[in-house]
C-alpha cells in the first residue's frame, strides 16, 4: 500500500456508526449467501417460531431477527458481494459488519459463482462455517465435490445439506462453535492490518480498501477504490479452488433446464408468462379476491362480525351517536375495519404470499425478471417490476408490498405510482369489462388505448423528474426446481403475520378518520364538492358523484356503483377511464403510506385525484 495512502489514513475522524443491530451482549450468529440458496430453511431450524420481522432503520428490506441457544440470528438479504450498491446490500453490509460467527450458505450447483461472496468474507477475517446446500440437487447432476479438499483450500469448517430435507443440519449445529478464519491472501492481509488503527475492523478495512463510501465516511476518510482489482484477484482465487475441488461436473439434460431456456427466449416466453398470470388470476384474482373474500367478507364479515358488534356496543352506546358513527358506523373502526383486515386483506395477503413463495421456489421470477428487463427500463424500472405490475392485476394493496423488491426507493415510488394510477385490481376488472362489453367494441378500443398510454406516460415522466437511474438487473437464475410445500407454507405464513402485525395499527388508525368525516358530515361535503366535476367537465350524469365516493373505500364498489346508471357508451368509457386512475381504496392507501411514507404516498394520492379527473375531463370533452 502506498505511504500516503496510510498517512492519510492515519489522520481521520471517527463519525457516527452505522446502525446497531442489537444492544445484546449475546453473540450475533448470521446468515449470510446469494439469492434462493437456502438461507431461510437454515434459519428457520435454528430458530424455530420464535423470530421477529422487521424493517431494517431507514428502508423497507425486512430482516429477520430469531434465537438459537445463547446466539441472536441474523437471516440477511441475498447478495453476491458485501458492497453498497442497493438497499439489501447496504442492509446485509450492516449486519455482517456486527456478527460473531457467520453461516455461509452455497449452492453446490452454482458453487463457482458462490464462492465469491464466500473468499470476500474470508478477506473480512470473520469466523465462518461454509453450508453446501442442495446436494440432492449436486447428486443428480453428476456434479461431484470434494469437500476435504475444498475445506482444506478455504480454511473453514464446511457441512454438507439438503436443509429442505433438514439433512445436514444436525452436524451444522455441532460446527456452529467450531467456526474460524479462513485463509487469506497474505498480501492483502497485511495490507488491511496496516490500516486498522485507522479503521477499526479487518471488514470494514477491506470496504474501505473496495471503495465503500459508508465505511469510509463514517470514519471520516477517503475510500481507496481498488474494487477492480480485488474483485479480479478474488475472482482468480475461486477459480483456482474451483479447478481443484470440482471433480466432474456433467450435468444430465433435463425437462427442468429446457423450461428454464423457453422461460428467457421472448418468443417461448410470454405464452409461459401467459400460463402463469392466468393461473395467477385464477387463484389470487377469481378463487380469492372474488369468490373466497367474497364469502367471508359478506358473511363472516358483514352478516356475523358486524351484525353482533352493532348489538353487542348498541347496549352501551348510541348508534347514531358521533362515538357509535366512529366504532360501529358504515367505516366503523369496530365494523368496517375488523371486516377488511380479518376477512378481506388476511386472505388477500396470504394468498398472494403463497403464490409469491411458489413461484420464488421454482425459480421462475429471475428468468421473467430477465426476460422482460430492456422493456421495463423505458419506465425507469428494471426486470424485477414486473412482478408487482402483474399481481396488480390480481390486487393494487399487495402488490404495493411487492414493490420492496425493487432495489432502489426511486424504483419504488415509479412503479407504486403506476400500480395505484393506471393498474385495476382484479374485483374492479371484473365489473370494468361487464360494463365495456355492454357499451362496445369502440369503447373497449379507447379504455384500453388511454390506461395503456397513462401507464407508459406515468413511467416516462417520472423516469425523467426524479433524480437517480435505474439500477441494474443483477440477478441470479437458479435451476427451475418442483417447490416443497412445507417449505412454501411456512416462507407464507412468516411474511403473512409479519405484514398483519404492522398494517393492522394503520387500518385502526384509517378507519378512525374516515369515520370521524362521516360523523362530522365531512364527507357529504366532499360528495357534493366533486358534483360540478362530473356533471361539467365529465359530463356525466349527477348520480356518478356518489359512485366515485363509493370507489374511496373499495374500487369495485366504485365501479358497482356504475352499473344503475343511465349512461351512453362514450359516457360509460369516461367513466370508467375516470374510476381506473381514481384515488385507491382504503386499504391501497394505507398501504402506500405504510410502504413508501407518508410524504411519497400523499404526492402520489393527490397526484391520482388531479390526474384522474384531468384525463378523464379531457377524454369527455373528446369522445361525449
Amino acid at each position: 500500500m502506498p505511504t500516503n495512502e496510510i498517512n492519510h489514513l492515519e489522520h481521520h475522524t471517527h463519525i457516527e456508526k452505522s446502525p446497531i443491530i442489537s444492544d445484546s451482549v449475546n453473540p450475533k450468529l448470521v446468515l449470510v449467501g446469494n439469492p434462493n440458496v437456502g438461507k431461510s430453511v437454515v434459519f428457520n431450524y435454528l430458530s424455530g417460531i420464535y423470530v421477529d420481522v422487521s424493517n431494517f432503520p431507514g428502508t423497507t428490506v425486512e430482516i429477520t431477527k430469531g434465537k438459537y441457544l445463547h446466539y441472536e440470528v441474523y437471516d440477511t438479504p441475498g447478495i453476491y458481494g458485501v458492497s453498497s450498491f442497493n438497499d439489501e446490500e447496504r442492509v446485509a453490509r450492516d449486519i455482517i459488519l456486527e456478527a460473531d460467527i457467520i453461516i455461509n450458505i452455497v449452492d453446490g450447483v452454482h458453487i463457482e459463482r458462490d464462492l465469491f461472496l464466500t473468499q470476500q468474507l474470508i478477506d473480512m477475517g470473520k469466523r465462518i462455517v461454509v453450508v453446501i446446500n442442495f446436494m440432492d440437487e449436486i447428486k443428480k447432476h453428476h456434479i461431484k465435490i470434494d469437500i476435504a479438499q475444498l475445506e482444506k483450500s478455504l480454511g473453514v469448517p464446511i457441512v454438507t445439506t439438503t436443509a429442505i430435507k433438514k439433512e445436514g443440519l444436525k452436524e451444522l449445529e455441532q460446527l456452529i462453535d467450531k467456526a474460524r478464519q479462513g485463509g487469506q491472501n497474505k498480501d492483502l492481509h497485511l495490507k488491511l492490518h496496516n490500516m486498522l488503527n485507522s479503521v477499526g475492523s479487518q471488514a470494514e478495512a477491506l470496504l474501505v480498501l473496495e471503495g465503500d463510501d459508508y465505511t469510509a465516511n463514517k470514519h471520516g476518510i477517503k475510500p481507496l477504490d481498488q474494487r477492480e482489482q480485488l474483485y479480479i484477484d478474488r475472482r482468480n482465487r475461486v477459480n483456482n479452488i474451483v479447478n481443484q475441488v470440482i471433480e466432474e461436473a456433467s450435468v444430465r439434460k433435463h425437462i427442468t433446464s429446457l423450461i428454464g431456456r423457453w422461460s428467457l427466449n421472448t418468443i417461448t416466453g410470454i405464452p409461459i408468462l401467459l400460463g402463469v398470470l392466468y393461473i395467477a388470476y385464477l387463484f389470487i384474482g377469481k378463487l380469492v379476491a372474488q369468490d373466497l373474500v367474497g364469502f367471508t367478507e359478506s358473511y363472516f364479515g358483514n352478516e356475523l362480525w358486524e351484525t353482533w358488534i352493532r348489538f353487542a356496543v348498541s347496549d352501551f352506546i348510541t348508534p347514531t351517536s358521533f362515538l357509535g358513527t366512529v366504532l360501529i358506523g358504515e367505516f366503523g373502526v369496530l365494523t368496517m375495519t375488523v371486516t377488511y383486515l380479518l376477512f378481506l386483506l388476511f386472505p388477500l395477503v396470504f394468498a398472494f404470499y403463497i403464490t409469491l413463495s411458489f413461484l420464488e421456489d421454482t425459480g421462475y421470477l429471475p428468468r421473467l425478471a430477465t426476460m422482460v428487463d430492456r422493456s421495463m427500463n423505458f419506465l425507469g424500472l428494471n426486470g424485477r417490476a414486473i412482478i408487482p405490475m402483474i399481481l396488480g392485476f390480481g390486487c393494487v394493496s399487495a402488490a404495493t408490498i411487492t414493490t420492496r423488491l425493487l432495489a432502489s426507493e426511486r424504483e419504488k415510488t415509479i412503479a407504486t405510482a403506476i400500480l395505484q394510477f393506471a393498474i385495476p385490481c382484479s374485483a374492479q376488472l371484473a365489473v370494468i369489462t361487464a360494463l365495456l362489453m355492454g357499451a362496445g367494441f369502440k369503447a373497449l378500443l379507447i379504455y384500453v388505448f388511454v390506461i395503456v398510454l397513462v401507464f407508459i406516460a406515468i413511467g416516462t415522466i417520472l423516469n425523467k423528474i426524479l433524480k437517480g437511474e435505474s439500477t441494474p438487473l443483477l440477478i441470479d437464475l437458479p435451476p427451475i426446481r418442483v417447490p416443497r410445500m412445507n417449505n412454501v407454507l411456512q416462507k407464507t405464513t412468516v411474511r403473512t403475520f409479519s405484514f398483519m402485525k404492522e398494517a393492522t395499527p394503520w387500518f385502526f388508525f384509517g378507519a378512525a378518520v374516515i369515520g370521524t368525516m362521516e360523523a362530522t358530515g365531512l364527507l357529504q361535503v366532499w360528495q357534493k364538492a366533486l358534483s360540478p366535476f362530473t356533471e361539467h367537465w365529465l359530463k356525466l350524469p349527477p348520480e356518478a358523484t356518489t359512485a366515485f365516493v363509493m370507489g374511496l373505500v373499495r374500487r369495485d364498489f366504485g365501479a358497482a356503483g356504475l352499473y344503475d346508471i343511465a349512461m351512453d357508451p362514450m359516457q360509460t368509457v369516461v367513466a370508467l377511464v375516470t374510476i381506473t386512475l381514481f384515488v385507491p381504496c382504503i386499504t391501497s392507501i394505507l398501504i402506500m403510506y405504510k410502504e413508501r411514507g407518508w410524504k411519497t404516498a400523499t404526492i402520489i394520492w393527490i397526484g391520482t385525484w388531479i390526474g384522474s379527473f384531468t384525463i378523464g375531463g379531457i377524454v369527455a370533452q373528446i369522445i361525449v
